[in-house]
């Protein structure tokens, strides 16, 4: 039987309003706390917790404390300084927010009927290319000189199935509350411009996670509806069962992920199938708790700023932003910095306030 959920009319305006500022907050703050540790094949999860021991901050219930020596800040990304406790005025600028920013821009523009070549346009007139990784800078070199989608995500591009597209579907679920396949649609559409295979299932799976969060009453049964609308046989959809079962078990959250991590190995940090399995275990054992779901997650290493921003968007939604703790959110100072033309410096809650008018007058239509 396919899980539903309910759909916007069963959520009050300032209920709606509340989830999607915490999608924005989470995402923002969850991308904060894992950037430092970013780079899957150094950080691994047992040094993550080395440093955390070192620095006397497990569990991690705010932001990462200020490297313990000078040998751990050295292996850490250059940007730590702007993202760990005590030093944090604003967001720090990443590609992570970027996309959402950018999702953004591209719904209001366009509508619900957004094509991709649509959105490679958008991209060559806001988004910097130096400011694009993988397989998104793949896909830019291929509009630019002027290759059209789907070309554009298989012409040299060997990163067609790790985690960029993924990491662009969060606004397509936080303007379609509820509608988890009609999110899912938006964020296929948007990301065969640079994927293909898993690459595409991660963005749909991850825009239905989303979008199941405003209406489902645990991560598990949103988790079942995302499931949903991938192929049930795809390697994505098969680890996130697999990782389910084993929390299912009764296995530590550690057990878990050492058993996936195995079944996983030889894929790569930032591939989208092992990064779904530190996420659902992130989700899963992180029970509904803002602080315990975006620790536990940039805990299980691999992409950790974007597995963060991920999971705090998934939490900020399912609790709330008037529940996600203030050493999260204040910090933040209600300023985004972004590298998209013309968003640089905007308001956290306006970006919301005009997602909220999307859900409301677009995503809310059947």
């Amino acid at each position: 039987m396919t899980p539903t959920s309910p759909g916007l009319s069963d959520l009050p305006d300032r209920a709606l309003a509340d989830r999607v500022l915490g999608g924005w907050l989470g995402r923002i703050a969850g991308n904060m706390l894992g950037k430092p540790v970013e780079q899957g094949e150094v950080w691994t999860r047992e040094r993550i917790d080395r440093y955390l021991r070192q620095a006397e901050a497990l569990p991690l219930t705010d932001y990462l404390p200020e490297p313990p020596s000078d040998e751990v800040a050295s292996a850490l990304r250059p940007e730590w300084r702007q993202c760990v406790r005590g030093r944090i005025h604003g967001s720090c600028r990443d590609d992570d927010v970027d996309y959402a920013v950018l999702g953004l821009h591209l719904l209001e523009t366009h509508g619900l009927a957004f094509t991709t070549e649509q959105v490679g346009e958008l991209w060559l007139l806001r988004l910097p290319y130096l400011q694009t990784f993988t397989a998104e800078r793949a896909a830019y070199r291929n509009l630019a000189n002027g290759l059209k989608p789907p070309l554009t995500a298989t012409y040299e591009n060997p990163h067609q199935e790790w985690i960029g597209a993924l990491i662009r579907a969060d606004v397509f679920g936080w303007t379609n509350p509820g509608a988890p396949r009609r999110a899912a649609s938006l964020a296929r559409r948007d990301a065969v411009l640079s994927h293909t295979g898993n690459g595409v299932y991660g963005a749909m799976w991850a825009a239905a996670l989303i979008s199941a969060a405003f209406t489902a009453p645990t991560p598990r049964a949103a988790l079942d509806a995302a499931l949903c609308v991938i192929p049930a046989s795809s390697r994505l959809a098969r680890v996130v069962r697999r990782t389910a079962s084993l929390h299912d078990s009764r296995l530590t959250w550690e057990e878990t992920l050492s058993t996936v991590a195995g079944e996983t190995a030889g894929l790569g940090w930032i591939h989208t199938v092992p990064n779904a399995a530190v996420l659902t275990a992130g989700l899963l054992y992180g029970d509904g708790d803002f602080t315990r779901t975006v620790a536990l997650t940039v805990r299980g290493g691999l992409d950790t700023d974007s597995n963060g921003a991920t999971a705090g968007s998934f939490a900020g939604v399912l609790c709330g932003a008037a529940a996600i703790p203030p050493q999260w959110t204040d910090p933040l100072e209600d300023r985004l910095r972004s590298a998209v033309f013309g968003f640089d410096g905007a308001r956290i809650s306006e970006l919301a306030a005009r997602t909220v008018e999307l859900a409301e007058t677009q995503g809310g239509l059947p």
